[in-house]
């Protein structure tokens, strides 16, 4: 995935898009770009629970500046998650812990108009994916 993606030029991607048919194409693309996640990283301790497809997040801190900045990597065995999966990195990605608490993930996920197109169970597993990453970011904050 390109390091420059952020929630802003995946805003103005989708508004070029239009279609949803096009911008459910564009969030495969997204994860099929995302790096590979090895296979020994795809450990119970990893897996996101609440999440109807198999999902993996793993968190990497950086501490070069003071307040650590995190990364991610991740997994999903179904197309649209790992989409999802680039979204939430858009969102969160080179972000301190309370900057990552502080993103309105519930207002972008809207103003993408994820929430009408897509099925309860992916809401449900995008916010167990959010919860997920928030609480890695708070757990490393705290050692």
């Amino acid at each position: 995935m390109s390091e420059s993606l952020d929630l802003q030029t995946l805003h103005d991607n989708f508004e070029l898009l239009g279609a949803w048919e096009d911008r459910y194409r564009y969030l495969i693309d997204l994860g099929r770009e995302l790096p590979p996640m090895p296979e020994t990283e795809k450990t119970e301790a990893n897996k996101v629970r609440g999440c109807m497809s198999q999902v993996w997040l793993q968190v990497d801190a950086s501490d070069d500046t003071g307040a650590p900045r995190f990364s991610f990597r991740g997994d999903s065995d179904a197309h649209i998650v790992k989409g999802l999966i680039a979204v939430l990195f858009a969102a969160y990605s080179g972000k301190t812990a309370e900057e990552i608490g502080a993103v309105d993930i519930q207002s972008e996920f809207a103003k993408l108009g994820l929430e009408n197109h897509l099925s309860m169970n992916r809401r449900n597993g995008f916010f167990a994916m959010v919860e997920r990453i928030r609480g890695l970011a708070r757990a490393d904050q705290a050692h």
